[in-house]
């Protein structure tokens, strides 16, 4: 074993342990240690540890490992409630070994190192945003509603190792909800199927079917005061409180008000649509944007009773860029993917006219650089609520409101 204080030592290879004392943690579902001056990104463990580590990546710039003893441990560690949870195992998981408080910690200094070291806002912007990462009901466990579950060369059902496409046999996942862990999925053997989907929904259906091969079928959800039927892999929220709680945010920052106009930008089956239609009324337009195709069929089916929305088929930029999107706009939400808008959409957008946009972002990372691309636009990030939409993993959900500097 080499101690990380050594003062010579050799070049580190792979399968080496190393000991290390764990600094602040970083997107991604690691920790920040340093081994000699080299930046170690350490999983499984918790800032302020001494831990023994396993080399599993050695880069140029840095190195990957899995912390495999614990010599110091933070009070914050517990006992990971899933048994397949760990170096090694299933990597679907970053944070089982961290107290509920602490997994809302470590998001809260993920989000606000984002935004100070991508988002190049001072910490007292960022103080003065309040940023914190916030529970959703329902607890840690028993919230995700739709699993994909990897079949292995044997048939038998898992999930992936972390960076990898080894499948880790499971008989439970203790994040599925209680309906997805009823369907008969792990109990037997897919000889036929790479992977099979299951889904739980918040009107009470539950199933399950292989990929390839199998239809998808269409399942029924309610949210935001209306029942959705879309096809089963069209994209909806995990979380059972995300689809309520995240249009509730955007409505609140961006105010939609009756006569207005609103863009919903990668708008999936409407559910932000349908949300603004109802503030903007019948006086109103909302034009929604979305290039999946499923997601485009959804939109224009589940919205048919609001003829003042407009489902349009395209790429946002192409949209934007072509002037697909009818302008003039007084408000717009925006649920890009995990990449974020990017700066051509950002641009877009600070030309819009709108005098408000509400960013609805799935990754910290990329959220950062577009708020600093508004800014070198002259917008500012006015408000930004963060949510904990998928416990006991590294990933947060944060609702920005955008407004141009006065």
């Amino acid at each position: 074993m080499t101690d990380a204080e050594s003062p010579e030592r050799p070049v580190v290879t792979e399968e080496e342990l190393i000991t290390l004392t764990v600094g602040p943690p970083a997107h991604g579902g690691h920790c920040v240690a340093r081994l000699d001056g080299q930046v170690v990104f350490v999983r499984h463990a918790l800032p302020g540890e001494r831990v023994t580590a396993l080399v599993t990546e050695v880069h140029s710039g840095y190195l990957r490992a899995d912390a495999v003893e614990i010599l110091e441990p933070s009070p914050d560690r517990v006992a990971p409630p899933c048994p397949y949870a760990g170096p090694g195992r299933c990597g679907g998981c970053d944070l089982q070994h961290a107290a509920p408080a602490a997994q809302l910690d470590w998001k809260t200094a993920v989000l606000r190192e984002q935004l100070t070291r991508l988002g190049k806002l001072t910490a007292d912007e960022v103080d003065a945003l309040g940023v914190t990462v916030q529970a959703l009901p329902g607890g840690v466990t028993g919230w995700r509603t739709r699993v994909r579950y990897a079949v292995d060369a044997a048939g038998r059902p898992g999930l992936l190792k972390h960076r990898s496409h080894e499948v880790v046999p499971i008989d439970r996942c203790v994040i599925a909800h209680p309906a997805i862990q009823a369907l008969p999925v792990l109990d037997r053997t897919w000889s036929t199927a790479d992977a099979v989907e299951a889904v739980a929904t918040s009107t009470g259906d539950a199933t399950a079917w292989e990929l390839p091969g199998e239809d998808r079928p269409a399942v029924r959800e309610r949210a935001a005061g209306r029942t959705w039927t879309i096809d089963a892999e069209t994209f909806w929220q995990v979380h059972p409180a995300a689809p309520e709680t995240l249009v509730g945010a955007a409505l609140d920052l961006v105010d939609p008000r009756p006569g207005e106009r609103a863009w919903d930008l990668y708008g999936g089956a409407g559910l932000f649509a349908a949300a603004l239609a109802e503030r903007v009324g019948l006086g109103g337009r909302v034009t929604l944007v979305e290039s999946a195709p499923d997601g485009v069929a959804a939109a224009r089916d589940n919205l048919a009773d609001l003829p003042w929305v407009e489902v349009v088929a395209a790429r946002v930029e192409t949209a934007l860029g072509r002037r697909r999107v009818a302008g003039p706009v007084d408000v717009v939400v925006l649920d890009p993917p995990r990449t974020g808008a990017g700066a051509k959409v950002v641009e877009a957008l600070t030309r819009s006219g709108a005098r408000a946009v509400g960013y609805v972002a799935c990754d910290p990372a990329a959220f950062a650089r577009d708020v600093r691309t508004f800014r070198e636009h002259g917008w500012r990030l006015a408000e930004l609520r963060g949510y904990d939409c998928f416990p006991m993993t590294h990933h947060l959900e944060c609702v920005g409101l955008f407004t141009p500097e006065l």
